[in-house]
């Protein structure tokens, strides 16, 4: 018997809508409130991505502050206040389930800058030919 969401298709579109919805939400309410966590006082965090499991029950935000930063302890602090996030997300949110909510260092700016350098570098321009 065949799984009902197998890894190797991806997401389905109930779970990129919940996302979204849960982004959202989750800037909205990291911008607007009132921080007693240190690390989070006077930061812009942004929220680049919220994959939700295939029962919507539990959420993993990708987020990083925003102009650099202590990457580490923003992430480390928001998965501190994730319950009383899940507290709000839930009055904000249309879904049956608030999901619980973790958060993981987003990278992708990291990756990015890495494949700059690395198209930037004259060996790898010579071989694209973009001399």
């Amino acid at each position: 018997m065949a799984k009902r969401f197998s890894s190797s298709k991806g997401p389905s579109q109930r779970q990129l809508r919940a996302g979204e919805v849960i982004r959202h939400a989750l800037v909205e309410i990291i911008q607007r409130e009132t921080w007693r966590e240190p690390a989070l006082q006077g930061v812009s965090v942004t929220v680049s991505e919220v994959r939700v499991s295939p029962d919507l029950k539990n959420a993993t935000a990708y987020a990083s502050p925003l102009g650099g930063g202590d990457e580490i302890e923003v992430v480390s602090a928001l998965n501190k206040v994730a319950p009383y996030l899940r507290k709000l997300l839930g009055g904000k949110i249309d879904l049956k389930y608030t999901p619980a909510l973790s958060f993981r260092s987003d990278d992708t700016f990291a990756e990015a800058q890495k494949i700059d350098a690395l198209l930037a570098r004259p060996d790898v321009a010579r071989d694209l030919g973009n001399d």
